[in-house]
């Protein structure tokens, strides 16, 4: 009998470590689906953002992206920067804020899906300007429990 409850024992706790190191998810910034990976250490693609810069911190960018979040980009005056942030009907971007005057809002044309978030700044002055924007870390469902967790998108710009 002992013999039974310690081989139980050991298969269930070797049940529910192996479980445990299934996978994780990683949301990918553009919305809708998940992505599972049984890789214990997050893997990057590669992006069509920003391209690192000689003189340092600096990257420049003409379109950004909800993977660009944290970055400082650099711009000349009378450059333009577009922002395209895919969310979704249930976990919708807000307007993309520019806090600093070295930006003006430009025409950024139509935003076609619910969810997504659409800007253009022109850069019209010497100085840094910070863009912003956020939405909801989970999808609110009408009856059932949900998280009030906020994911925010931020960049830097720095016009020289």
């Amino acid at each position: 009998m002992r013999r039974t409850i310690r081989h139980t024992t050991l298969a269930l706790a070797a049940l529910t470590l192996a479980l445990a190191g299934c996978g994780s998810q990683a949301d990918s910034g553009k919305g809708g689906s998940n992505s599972v990976s049984s890789s214990p250490t997050p893997t990057k693609s590669p992006t069509t953002g920003p391209t690192p810069s000689p003189t340092g911190g600096c990257t420049t960018a003409s379109t950004l992206g909800a993977a660009d979040s944290g970055r400082t980009v650099c711009l000349a005056v009378g450059e333009t920067v577009r922002i395209s942030l895919d969310g979704t009907a249930k976990r919708p971007w807000k307007p993309v804020t520019a806090s600093g005057s070295a930006l003006q809002a430009a025409n950024s044309g139509f935003v076609l899906q619910p969810g997504d978030a659409s800007a253009a700044f022109k850069a019209v002055a010497d100085g840094k300007t910070r863009l912003e924007s956020t939405r909801p870390l989970c999808a609110a469902q009408t009856g059932r429990v949900s998280c009030m967790g906020i994911q925010e998108w931020w960049v830097t710009v720095v016009v020289k």
